[in-house]
């Protein structure tokens, strides 16, 4: 080591093996709606851009899966479902320890009065049947950190 290194070899070492190390796991999409082909059409456009997803059939479900599985990033849900509508689960979202995870509401049938609910608690977009994949690839991406 010579009087100018601000590392010494041991730090150096540790540095390198840090930059070393796998990156974490992706991050997944948690796809929530009470119609299969919904889901699966909205797992298919993510997946074939390179995203990896979850779905769940009810609100129930997702809110099972969110406390299981830590490498959920971002929900996209339906509004209206069975129990637990889109609403509720993004309620009890915003209660939970994961309060500040990201979710898209995405909906064929929605009103004024949903969409004013909606942003009071603070989704990133809501997007209407028939989807625009671009514009959701687009806000998936930038919700999960990915080059766009």
């Amino acid at each position: 080591m010579s009087d100018h290194d601000i590392l010494s070899d041991a730090e150096r070492e540790a540095l390198s093996a840090v930059m070393l190390e796998p990156d974490l796991p992706p991050q997944r999409v948690l796809i929530v709606d009470d119609d299969k082909d919904a889901r699966e059409l909205l797992s298919e456009i993510l997946a074939v851009n390179g995203i990896r997803c979850l779905t769940a059939a009810s609100g129930e479900t997702a809110l099972k899966m969110l406390e299981e599985k830590p490498a959920i990033g971002l929900v996209i849900t339906d509004l209206r479902m069975g129990h637990i509508d889109g609403l509720d689960l993004i309620r009890r979202v915003r209660e939970s320890v994961r309060a500040a995870m990201p979710v898209i509401i995405v909906s064929g049938d929605a009103d004024v009065k949903d969409a004013i609910a909606a942003m009071h608690l603070s989704v990133v977009d809501f997007l209407l049947k028939p989807i625009d994949s671009d514009k959701l690839l687009e806000l998936v991406k930038h919700e999960l950190g990915m080059e766009p």
